[in-house]
Order: structure tokens, then C-alpha cells, then sequence
């Protein structure tokens, strides 16, 4: 069945109050989307820290064993999960000011420093001695690599000094081994799970913003600009893995597209203004069109036991995000019994990234009030009404200072009719610059939508796309079910 017009319609995330969007964004989703899997950092404290965490308990109804059965051992270190928990740990500390949650952090930094090293890497020998299984990561950028982000977090929340130290280690790993000056990807060293390359690039990106690094910034600008072209798309889509001849050529990761999209904002905060129109393209292309909202096609599944994990599925995997094609849900090659995933994990890293969005749409700082994405936004200092739910661009400042409105590329300035301001804007590295912008007065942007078509070279076939703007009219589908938009 194909979708209904009304959900192939960007949803409104950002085209309304800001209250809106933590009800659509904080829906539960289905509990059996994906296969259960500890937490590598707490699997790895309670190996390193035994007095820290309590044994785990489950059913046997509803939870499977944490390592699938696979193994004796109750405990499985694998690097890759250690940036997840990173990010919990963060949360807690961070949302619910829990020094239980600071103190996991630290020993976990600390036995990081015990048990991994640069030139060695990991002492499996020793982990496993101590008692648990290792899977050993394929490469360092899908394993320890990965959670430089999350130490940047750590250490923004905390100040705690090693969670700095250890995202600088591992940065000078990358930097020497990995993101080289010409930007170019490797597969056959990074290797092919994507995510793990695109979170790597954004917590690069992440600690030179925190540290200033303008060196290391040029070389996340590189591997932007050049390699990360081999697994992402002109909307954002990113492929799930970069391998060539894959079976699924279509699927993509939401997680990768938020990864990308946090990288492009900071980008663009860095005064590289054309990132923050890839970042709104993104947005309204991929990022938005492919949450799950309508869920009239999800069945509800025998539940003769009135089992917890197969209660309400549909209702509460609405609002989900997970491994979607450019045009919909169900990429080609799984329409007939293939898996299609709305993973919890990719909802988690989906929704950091909009938070992300929401920090950097409408800012101020000492040199005024910045638009950087055009979207409905409102903060105390300025309200910005969107030109694609409104007759226009409007931007209202609420507090004085100098305003910055940043212009599309694909806008035409000489034809842009500006209404409400009483000075002729200055243009300057994309924004249209207003020293004294009046004060409870909306100032009107006036100009069309620009028309577009571009075409999508994906492996196994192109996809033609028809713009609006940077929002998507139609898009070529190749005869898909659960779609976004109205075929070209």
C-alpha cells in the first residue's frame, strides 16, 4: 500500500511551536525492533569495576539473554558499543545530575587508560582473563574511535579532565592514521559500517569546536568535502554500509544523516555559511520526510499471552526513524519479505541531532542574532516564520542587536523584496546583515521558491528528485511502497 499525499509532506517538526516537538519525539517505539544488546560501557565496568554496577536480571519471557546465547560468559566486551554508553552516561549526568553516572564515567575513562593503547591497542588477553569475551572491533573507526563525541559531552558536562585527555588521544590516532589532509576514504582501513565513519567525522568536528582547533576542523572540512561523498547523497542519505556490491544498495542509516547534519552545523557556526544550506537541504529532504507517522500499515501482531513486547506495536513505534531509502521506507530490494528496521538506537542519535538543529536554527551571541536555518523557530530574542508555511520569510526581534538572516544560495538577492526594516541590509558570506533591525517588528523576506530537478546517483539506479526550494515536490520512487512523496 502506498502512502496517503498528507504523509509525504515534511513533517512539522520545526514548522511550529517549539513545545511541538517534544510529544512527537519522546513516543516510545516498538520493543522488539531490535535484538536486545547490553551497553558495552557498563558490560565493560562490570569486568573492570565489579562493585559498581548490580548483576543483571531478566525474564526469560520477554528479554533474550544480553549475548544472544552465544557465549558462556555473562559478560561481552566489544569497543564498538562504548561510545553508547558514553552518551548515556552523559544524559544522566548531564539531564538528571546523577554522580553515580559521573563516577561510572570516570572509572571507565580510567580502565580505558589501563587496558587500550595506541600503538597496541586493546589487551584482549587481560579482558578476557578477567572473565568476559571480546569482539574485538574491525578497525579503531568503528570501535574506540567512535566515542570521542560522546567524551566531548562527558567533559563539557563534567570538566572532568581525563574525558578531555582521552578524546585528544584518540583524536591524534585519527588524525595520523585515518583522516589524512586530502579527505579521501579507504574502505579497506576505515572499514565499511558507515556510522562509524560519519560519528567519527562528527566527533572530530565536535572537539575542534570545543578546543579551537582549526587544523582539525580542515581536516573533518576534508573528509566532508571528499570522502564522505562515498556513502552519502545531495538529501543526505547515507548508506548503511559502503559496500559495493551490497544487497540492499538503497538502505541508508538515519543515524549517518544526523551525523553528517551535526557536522554541517558546525561547519557553518565556523563562519562556512554554504553547510548550513546542506544542513537545511538534509533536513527537509531525508531527516524529516522519513520518521515514521502514519502507522495505519503496521499489523498487530497474535498476543494470546499478553505479552509486553508485542503490546501496541504500531502506536508506539510511531514517530520512529530508521534504516530508510531516499524515496521511503522499504528500499526495492526488501519489498518482498526483506527486514525493514526502525532500530531504538537510531531513534536516540536521530533525536540528539535535532536537538542539535534546534540549538543552532535561531542563535545569539556577542555579534548579534543569527538565522541560520529557515525554519518556524521562536526563542526569547528573535521569532522566525518559514517562507515554506508562511507567504514569506519573516524574522521579529525581540531584543536589540544586530540581526544576521542567512539567504539561500539558490535565491536570487537582487529579486529578494525586503518589507519592515528601515535600513538597506548589508550582504556578507551568505546573510543578509541588519545593524539595527527594528524591535517587535517583523522584517518580510519576499522571494519564489526556486524550481529544481536533480538526479541521485545511487548503485544500482539513479533517482530523479524535483525541488522546491530545499524541499522535496517528488521524487522518482521506481514503483516502491510506503513512500514520502508524490512520484516523477
Amino acid at each position: 500500500m502506498g502512502m496517503s499525499r498528507w504523509y509525504s509532506r515534511p513533517p512539522a517538526i520545526f514548522e511550529s511551536a517549539s513545545t511541538d516537538l517534544l510529544p512527537l519525539l519522546m513516543r516510545p517505539v516498538s520493543p522488539f525492533c531490535k535484538r536486545f544488546r547490553y551497553t558495552t560501557a557498563f558490560a565493560f565496568l562490570r569486568l573492570r569495576f565489579r562493585f559498581i554496577l548490580p548483576p543483571h536480571k531478566h525474564t526469560n519471557a520477554t528479554v533474550p539473554d544480553r549475548n544472544d546465547g552465544e557465549y558462556e560468559s555473562p559478560v561481552v566486551f566489544n569497543p564498538h558499543h562504548v561510545r553508547e554508553g558514553f552518551h548515556a552516561l552523559n544524559a544522566l549526568a548531564r539531564y538528571r545530575a546523577s554522580e553515580r553516572a559521573v563516577d561510572v564515567a570516570a572509572s571507565s575513562i580510567a580502565a580505558i587508560f589501563e587496558y587500550w593503547d595506541p600503538e597496541a591497542e586493546w589487551d584482549y588477553e587481560r579482558i578476557e582473563d578477567a572473565g568476559a569475551v571480546a569482539q574485538p572491533s574491525r578497525s579503531f573507526i568503528s570501535g574506540l574511535a567512535r566515542s570521542i563525541g560522546p567524551l566531548v559531552k562527558l567533559y563539557r558536562t563534567t570538566g572532568h579532565g581525563p574525558a578531555l585527555d582521552l578524546a585528544i588521544m584518540l583524536k591524534e590516532k585519527c588524525v595520523g592514521e585515518y583522516f589524512k589532509s586530502d579527505g579521501a576514504y579507504d574502505p579497506d582501513l576505515f572499514g565499511t559500517h558507515a556510522h562509524s565513519v560519519t560519528c567519527t567525522m562528527s566527533s572530530l568536528a565536535q572537539l575542534a569546536d570545543l578546543t579551537c582547533d582549526s587544523t582539525l576542523l580542515n581536516r573533518v572540512k576534508a573528509f566532508y568535502d571528499n570522502g564522505l561523498w562515498e556513502m552519502r547523497d545531495e538529501v543526505g542519505w547515507s548508506r548503511e554500509s559502503v559496500v559495493h556490491d551490497s544487497p540492499k544498495p538503497d538502505e541508508g542509516e538515519m543515524n549517518n544523516t544526523g551525523d553528517i547534519l551535526e557536522t554541517a552545523l558546525i561547519l557553518g557556526r565556523w563562519g562556512y555559511t554554504e553547510y548550513f544550506h546542506d544542513a537545511e537541504r538534509i533536513l527537509r529532504c531525508h531527516l524529516l520526510p522519513s520518521q515514521l507517522r502514519d502507522v495505519s500499515w503496521i499489523p498487530a501482531p497474535s498476543n494470546p499471552d499478553g505479552l509486553d513486547t508485542l503490546r501496541d506495536v504500531a502506536g508506539r513505534s510511531r514517530g520512529a526513524w530508521g534504516f530508510p531509502a531516499p524515496f521511503g521506507h522499504e528500499p526495492l530490494e526488501q519489498m518482498n519479505g526483506g527486514l525493514m528496521r526502525f532500530n531504538t538506537d537510531v531513534v536516540g542519535g536521530t533525536v540528539g541531532s535535532l536537538c542539535e538543529v534546534l540549538r543552532e536554527a535561531a542563535a545569539s551571541d556577542e555579534a548579534g542574532h543569527w538565522v541560520n536555518l529557515l525554519f518556524d523557530r521562536e526563542t526569547p530574542n528573535v521569532e522566525v516564520r518559514s517562507a515554506y508555511t508562511h507567504s514569506a520569510l519573516s524574522v521579529r526581534v525581540k531584543r536589540p542587536a544586530p540581526l544576521f538572516v542567512r539567504i539561500p544560495p539558490w535565491v536570487d538577492r537582487r529579486a529578494v523584496r525586503i518589507v519592515g526594516a528601515s535600513e538597506t541590509p548589508r550582504h556578507t558570506n551568505g546573510y543578509a546583515f541588519f545593524a539595527r533591525p527594528p524591535i517587535n517588528r517583523p522584517i518580510v523576506f519576499e522571494y519564489e521558491l526556486a524550481t529544481e530537478e536533480i538526479t541521485l546517483p545511487h548503485a544500482s539506479r539513479d533517482i530523479r528528485v524535483r525541488l522546491r526550494g530545499d524541499e522535496v515536490s517528488a521524487m522518482e520512487n521506481h514503483g516502491a511502497d510506503l513512500t514520502f512523496f508524490d512520484p516523477l
